[in-house]
């Protein structure tokens, strides 16, 4: 496993880690928890990424439990949490979004459920226009004094917003987000590559990219069809199914096609070229992958040996398949 400080910070994470999205809460419980954090762990991860919003809470209890089961020494951890959307299914007035009341109670919540006693990095899972910036940065400054949070950052902001909080805590002798973690892949890029250009120099932004496999579509899996066992097929992800089968949709499934043979000629699969991919921009901290099995795991962290084989003439083949290409394709998280 390779190390990467978040931006210009001190702190080291995984080049890979590993983040419970999806799966944990839904999918499967603590056990299973276990055994596919433990793959990743074992594996050299060290960034096990969260939010209060994920199962409503519930992937953050669950992420807890097997935590404390496995009994890592948390200094060998980095733990985080994501505040915004609540932990509840309808929350009333003040249980989401960023006032400096919810961010204070989501932080004792979000440490509560994981059961640790202060929270790596503390992320603001989206921008909110109803709270006065100040009051966030402020907010969360005085969270990182208390040592509840070590570091703070975004998620899914844009650069004006990014530096928007910035100025903001250099105004006011505050402490600016260290990070943000917006989605990246080879078919969502601009963000990472062009908005966020001169963020990486002017403020050390670290990043922590969600979805380097498209919410899957580029592990190939859906070249033929929709597999039985799918997230598209689970309760409460018809958008993301909606989403493939729209005309954009589909012609990025014709391009994953065309990445296959890529894929193939250097002797790795697919998910594994996506993550590695990723892993070549030298603005990515850490790459947050995902899995229903601890198998997927192993095959996942393989992409860590992979990157070398990312020639320039790869990397320019690679750009000539996905030149081109419909960008407008949005997922969630």
């Amino acid at each position: 496993m390779e190390y990467r400080h978040l931006g210009k910070s001190g702190l080291k994470v995984s080049a890979l880690s590993f983040g419970a999205w999806v799966t944990f809460g839904i999918q499967f419980g603590v056990d299973e928890a276990l055994e596919i954090m433990t793959a990743a762990y074992d594996a050299g991860v060290n960034f096990f990424d969260n939010a209060e919003v994920y199962a409503h809470g519930q992937a953050e209890t669950i992420m807890g439990e097997a935590l404390q089961k496995a009994g890592w020494q948390r200094d060998s951890l980095v733990i985080s949490s994501k505040v915004w959307g609540g932990a509840v299914a309808n929350p009333k007035p003040n249980q989401n979004r960023l006032s400096r009341k919810h961010i204070y109670e989501a932080c004792h919540q979000a440490m509560a459920r994981l059961q640790v006693d202060y929270l790596d990095l503390y992320f603001c899972h989206r921008p909110d226009p109803e709270t006065p910036m100040e009051e966030v940065v402020r907010a969360m400054t005085e969270l990182i004094q208390q040592g509840k949070v070590f570091y703070w950052g975004t998620s899914e902001w844009s650069a004006q917003q990014l530096m928007e909080a910035y100025s903001t805590a250099r105004q006011y002798n505050l402490i600016p987000p260290t990070m943000e973690q917006p989605q990246y892949n080879m078919f969502h890029r601009h963000t990472v590559e062009v908005e966020y250009a001169r963020l990486y120099e002017a403020m050390g932004l670290g990043t922590t990219i969600w979805s380097p496999l498209a919410s899957g579509l580029l592990t190939g899996k859906y070249n033929d069809g929709v597999p039985e066992d799918s997230r598209i097929n689970l309760p409460g992800y018809e958008w993301l199914k909606k989403m493939f089968e729209s005309e954009d949709g589909q012609k990025r499934l014709q391009t994953v096609r065309e990445l296959v043979p890529v894929a193939d000629d250097l002797g790795i699969s697919m998910p594994q070229l996506a993550i590695a991919w990723c892993l070549k921009n030298p603005n990515v901290s850490t790459v947050i992958t995902g899995a229903s099995r601890a198998s997927q795991v192993v095959e996942n962290m393989k992409a860590m040996d992979v990157v070398d084989k990312l020639t320039d003439d790869v990397m320019e083949k690679l750009e000539t398949l996905l030149d081109n290409k419909p960008s407008g394709m949005e997922f969630q998280q």
